[in-house]
């Protein structure tokens, strides 16, 4: 049988007050291993088909070393989009952020493949053209990912400093934000995760990864939502552009983020 998702998973004062203060937080167990093993299998099939990058990994730059990046897999395939607007996900992105209701941005698959190299820091908000700073990602692994595995490494603290460069995630990126980080003296976080754990970061906090030490794929899927009543802004780089046109199609600057494919998950 189909696990529906829709349970509820009661969030604490503590773990919200957590979030604000530290930009992320671990949630342990947010699915049980066999509700994850039902989806992963129609994931990673999803993955198999959709994703186009066929370059050896020696021939890629910084970034496409770091994982294959699918997105947007719930449009193509029922099953993952049980997954993707399971509302028990979606409730607790909202009680993080304080927010009555949450909308999807977009989904993605993040693969980072066995060898597979390092992500460099970088904040995530820096590519969506929203008026809100109410913008969270969860993260899960469909694997268990030991540190070296390529887990997800956080700044702790740094999206209180909000828009710090307008730069792409990048050789440069990293080399900049891992200055900052030193600099500030922001303790740097990161997890053993267990399958069926996920994290929930904003979408200003400074985060990176290791390289795939290992030989097996971390198979992560992530879901970034907003909060219900954003406006999209008008871009003020590239990648906001294209975001715009692609993740809130139709919408135009000044208008709530709302598109067809921005549906509300929670509220």
């Amino acid at each position: 049988m189909q696990p529906d998702l829709n349970e509820p998973y009661p969030i604490t004062s503590d773990q919200h007050e957590q979030f604000q203060r530290d930009g992320f937080i671990l949630i342990r167990q947010l699915a049980t291993s066999a509700e994850v093993a039902f989806y992963r299998k129609a994931i990673v099939d999803a993955v198999a088909r959709l994703n186009t990058e066929k370059r050896a990994l020696t021939d890629r730059d910084t970034y496409g070393k770091a994982f294959l990046q699918t997105m947007n897999l719930w449009r193509n395939d029922e099953t993952v989009k049980k997954f993707v607007f399971a509302r028990r996900f979606a409730q607790v992105a909202a009680e993080l952020m304080g927010v009555p209701a949450v909308r999807l941005y977009h989904d993605q698959a993040l693969f980072k493949e066995g060898h597979g190299g390092h992500t460099p820091w970088h904040q995530d908000h820096y590519y969506w053209p929203l008026d809100t700073d109410n913008t969270i990602t969860m993260w899960m692994p469909l694997v268990q990912v030991p540190v070296e595995m390529g887990a997800l490494t956080f700044a702790k603290g740094s999206h209180c400093d909000g828009y710090l460069n307008s730069i792409e995630i990048s050789d440069q990126s990293h080399a900049l934000f891992d200055r900052f980080v030193k600099e500030k003296g922001f303790p740097v976080v990161n997890y053993e995760m267990e399958v069926g754990d996920a994290t929930f970061h904003s979408g200003w906090v400074l985060h990176s990864a290791p390289g795939n030490a290992s030989d097996a794929t971390r198979e992560v899927m992530t879901i970034i939502y907003f909060a219900d009543g954003a406006r999209a802004i008008a871009p003020d780089n590239p990648h906001r552009v294209n975001d715009l046109a692609t993740w809130l199609p139709g919408v135009k600057p000044g208008d709530p983020a709302a598109s067809e494919i921005n549906p509300v998950l929670y509220g």
